[in-house]
């Protein structure tokens, strides 16, 4: 079954949202949503959100599932508000956490924080299914850029979230804690050996040298043949050479720390002080 997918593009992150509906009903799950956030201030904003929110009410939809294709260390995630405002349950992939556990040191979070997974309604584990409407969505755990990666294959569209960009750009780096350049490069084959026609949704887009234009959706096929870190036969020690090198050269995402505490909560801020005043704790020297 073909899904009908509609994208929305996030300037100040390149983060691409989407809304995936059954053709033949009003089931939909929105995937990989973003919560504006202005560091400097250290206020946040619902236009992202709500623009899917408009779009799904003027669509008559019922968003069954809120889903995270991964902890997203570059934008805070808006699935509690999209689900106070909208319903569905919220899902992620069960290595969230090993996340936690790691990413719970860094925050020195004490006991209070639960590394369960129990912030989220749903942890999927690789081989699971799940249902929008008519539409089954099949869990590939993809791990390499994080443990808790996941790629959503729902009818014939796959939403691989941050493991492979478009041809012309690659894929993710892998030097956050727990990634994995040799990881990477298996989740990759993973999905690259489903039918050529699978139409491929990435979770980012920053328009390779020479594209005027975002772009977020190519094939399985076109990733086999053009994609430039893995394509064309490319083996898995030229990867990780590739990978390892790259990643050693890169700064780490502006909004690393924010988004790490709150997505880890399933998009949660941390509790509130006894004046309900809320805070972000600033790690130093520690990713």
């Amino acid at each position: 079954m073909k899904p009908h997918v509609k994208a929305f593009f996030d300037d100040a992150t390149n983060t691409i949202s989407y809304v995936v509906r059954d053709p033949n009903g009003s089931a939909a799950a929105i995937i990989d949503s973003v919560l504006d956030f202005d560091y400097a201030s250290g206020r946040t904003d619902t236009r992202s959100a709500d623009a899917v929110i408009d779009y799904v009410r003027a669509e008559g939809l019922d968003p069954v599932w809120i889903l995270e294709t991964h902890v997203h260390a570059d934008h805070l995630s808006a699935a509690p508000y999209l689900q106070e405002k909208l319903g569905g349950q919220i899902g992620i992939g069960a290595n969230i956490m090993t996340v936690q556990d790691t990413f719970g040191k860094v925050f020195n979070e004490g006991t209070e924080f639960q590394r369960d997974g129990s912030q989220f309604d749903r942890l999927f584990e690789e081989g699971d299914s799940f249902h929008i409407g008519q539409l089954r969505g099949d869990v590939l755990h993809t791990p390499g850029h994080t443990p808790a990666c996941l790629t959503y294959v729902i009818g014939d569209a796959a939403f691989v979230g941050d493991t492979l960009f478009m041809p012309d750009f690659g894929t993710a780096r892998c030097d956050f804690p727990g990634g994995s350049s040799e990881q990477m490069y298996d989740s990759v084959q993973k999905i690259l050996a489903l039918p050529d026609e699978t139409r491929i949704f990435v979770g980012h887009d920053y328009k390779a040298p020479g594209r005027e234009d975002y772009a977020w959706e190519s094939t399985v096929g076109e990733q086999k043949a053009k994609n430039i870190h893995v394509g064309a036969g490319k083996t898995k020690d030229e990867f990780v050479e590739m990978r390892d090198t790259r990643d050693a050269t890169l700064n780490m995402p502006k909004l690393i720390i924010p988004s790490l505490q709150v997505n880890m909560r399933a998009g949660q801020m941390p509790p509130a002080d006894e004046q309900g005043d809320v805070f972000l704790k600033v790690p130093v020297d520690k990713i």
